[in-house]
């Protein structure tokens, strides 16, 4: 395959490079970290970052100036002072007191922001899915290497002490040896309906929002949350909540690397709407001694296993052995051995456990210590875990089965389906290939 078009690339005036930024590290001195994306997930990360030890939220920044202003006081609200507020998040990498960059925008920014947030000697804390495209995943890791900086994804799980536990048990073959993870992704979703294009609201900054995606006249249903759903800022619910199923199918079976085969199917049912991305989806990643199976279901579905319904959505993953399976989910796991399939262990959480913190402690251990093997989730392996939710996506949009070759990350000679590993970008949103 040839390698996509070689993109020229400038830092954004008055912006370092890594190698002048100022050197930090100490176990004792405080974190300063910026927010970026702070209308949904981001006040999460504030929430996160607050209570961090010896963290501050020193900026936050939104392309919405009312996300900007609500943030300030949330923040302020919550004990953690008053972060300086920016609509461009170049303003916020100019600032050389500002140690790490917490990314929690829309999918379509996740990289750039990253590679940028890189260049500029930052360390990074990067949502899922860490990118919107398999290319895209690459570079970050490229770009963290070469500017030796730490970033974690943010797949949660990695840092869950009963997910962890159960993984320990399958790597002791508590089931025998593994043949099948499948991920579960019954998460109930209403239609979108339709809406007309319209005025961009006022305080927002349209086109810095568009970022890398191509023009396009502003339409409320493409906005908040529901861009998860159109293929330019999105990646559909494989790539919204399944990554991280998916990425507990990959850490669970010990599997590194892509798979050697894609197959993905479903479709948009039932609703009759603006959506593009489909509510209902199957992917098979063939690994050779070992698959992964993933579902999405937006509609009415049934539960399954003891992967727990909460009356709506059943999220969790089963993985199978030649002894047995075990269930497993945000509740806890569920161990069943031999042909008459006896409950032999369990464990449940109880109260009400959530489940990012760990992660972002855990992301502040890695800033002060400087070591990247200190991450439960490196950016490497979101870029993986990323990997299977582009790879699932291109077969089902081509409607065919791919042949991978995970050395190159690519699919070898199929010209079409290379040319979904990467985007047409929006100039000057560019992504710096090399970085």
């Amino acid at each position: 395959m040839a390698l996509p078009t070689r993109r020229i690339f400038l830092l954004p005036p008055g912006l370092f490079t890594a190698r002048e930024a100022v050197s930090w590290a100490g176990a004792n001195e405080r974190v300063n970290v910026a927010v970026v994306g702070v209308r949904g997930r981001g006040r999460d990360h504030i929430d996160g970052w607050v209570k961090g030890p010896n963290v501050t939220v020193a900026a936050v920044c939104d392309i919405d100036s009312g996300n900007v202003e609500r943030a300030q006081a949330f923040t302020a609200q919550l004990g953690g002072g008053q972060p300086r507020g920016y609509a461009d998040m170049r303003k916020v990498l100019e600032d050389k007191s500002i140690h790490a960059v917490s990314i929690a925008t829309c999918n379509h920014w996740h990289a750039l922001g990253t590679i940028w947030a890189l260049r500029a000697g930052k360390d990074v804390y990067c949502e899922k899915p860490v990118s919107h495209n398999l290319r895209e995943g690459r570079l970050m890791v490229e770009a963290a290497r070469k500017y030796n900086r730490i970033v974690q994804a943010g797949m949660q799980s990695r840092s869950t002490p009963h997910k962890i536990e159960a993984v320990g048990l399958l790597r002791e073959g508590v089931i025998g040896k593994l043949y099948m993870a499948k991920g579960l992704c019954h998460k109930r979703r209403k239609s979108i309906g339709r809406s007309p294009d319209g005025p961009v609201p006022p305080g927002v900054d349209y086109d810095m929002w568009l970022g890398p995606a191509p023009m396009r006249p502003f339409n409320p249903n493409r906005f908040h949350y529901n861009w998860h759903w159109f293929w330019d800022t999105g990646n559909g619910d494989i790539g919204n909540q399944g990554v991280h199923e998916l990425d507990i199918c990959r850490w669970g079976l010990g599997v590194s690397g892509l798979p050697k085969k894609v197959w993905s199917s479903g479709g948009k049912f039932i609703y009759d709407d603006d959506q593009e991305t489909p509510n209902t989806q199957t992917a098979l990643l063939d690994y050779g001694q070992a698959q992964i199976e993933f579902e999405v279901r937006g509609l009415i579905a049934n539960g399954e296993g003891s992967v727990e319904w909460d009356g709506q959505n059943t999220i969790g993953n089963i993985f199978y052995g030649s002894e047995g399976y075990l269930c497993l989910d945000a509740y806890g796991y569920h161990i069943y051995k031999g042909e008459k399939r006896e409950l032999v262990r369990q464990h449940k959480v109880t109260g009400k456990v959530w489940d990012t913190q760990p992660h972002f402690d855990n992301f502040i251990a890695a800033v002060r210590s400087r070591k990247q093997g200190d991450l439960n989730c490196d950016i490497l392996e979101g870029h993986l875990s990323a990997g299977l939710c582009h790879l699932a996506n291109a077969s089902y949009r081509l409607g065919r089965s791919l042949k991978v070759e995970p050395a190159k990350e690519n699919f070898g000679a199929d010209a079409e389906a290379n040319a979904m590993l990467t985007r047409k970008y929006r100039a000057p949103y560019l992504i710096p290939d090399p970085v």
